[in-house]
């Protein structure tokens, strides 16, 4: 062993092996989180940075920390970890996510509305950046975007009454009545008893025999 040090020896052999690392920052990770869901929110934070001290080239721990940060209404560090998030992974669709949040409570609409868009971009499951996008589109009174995403979501998710309704709301903004009394009949297949589906299909089937588009909703 001719140039190794007996130094060098002991470092090696007492070295953390690296799956026990990467278990042991899953467990922190995942506790974190079990923290975080019951509102122990200091308990939580301390598991985040004991695990992003373990991984620090991962994402997952500064998400929670934005996370908390944002549960504890403290925009400014919860936007300061979305960021280092996003510097560990550039792709991280959550901490676009979070950002986009952070965007839409300074009713800064514009920034939350691309945001939102970066993060369906990576991720169109993403049922809170949905959301998120569809009401920044209310506030801009741009659609055609979120009426894309919303129909890339349903294909994979065409039970989902709430995201059905609101794709119908903004075909009758936009004028296309016959879209939005299918997607309100679907709606009501499902929930026959949702009275604002009810009540939106009322005024564009008036509107249809009126054949005038629909202005407000």
């Amino acid at each position: 062993m001719e140039g190794v040090t007996v130094l060098q020896i002991a470092n090696d052999e007492f070295a953390p092996d690296a799956t026990d690392l990467r278990q042991h920052y899953a467990a922190l990770k995942e506790l974190g989180d079990c923290y975080a869901a019951l509102g122990e929110f200091d308990r939580a934070r301390q598991c985040y940075q004991e695990s992003a001290a373990l991984e620090p080239g991962l994402p997952g721990p500064y998400l929670g920390l934005g996370v908390v940060a944002m549960q504890e209404a403290r925009l400014d560090q919860a936007e300061q970890a979305f960021t280092a998030a996003l510097e560990k992974d550039p792709q991280c669709a959550e901490a676009y996510g979070g950002l986009a949040m952070i965007r839409q409570q300074h009713a800064d609409y514009a920034a939350a509305f691309e945001m939102y868009l970066r993060c369906l971009e990576r991720d169109t499951d993403n049922l809170v950046a949905l959301l998120g996008l569809f009401q920044t589109s209310c506030q801009m009174g741009t659609f055609a975007m979120v009426i894309h995403f919303l129909e890339v979501y349903l294909d994979r998710h065409p039970g989902d009454t709430s995201v059905l309704f609101c794709l119908a709301t903004l075909y009758a903004r936009e004028g296309r009545l016959v879209q939005a009394q299918d997607a309100l009949l679907d709606v009501l297949t499902l929930e026959p008893d949702k009275a604002e589906a009810t009540n939106l299909l009322a005024q564009v089937q008036h509107r249809l025999r009126q054949a005038q588009p629909l202005e407000t909703v």
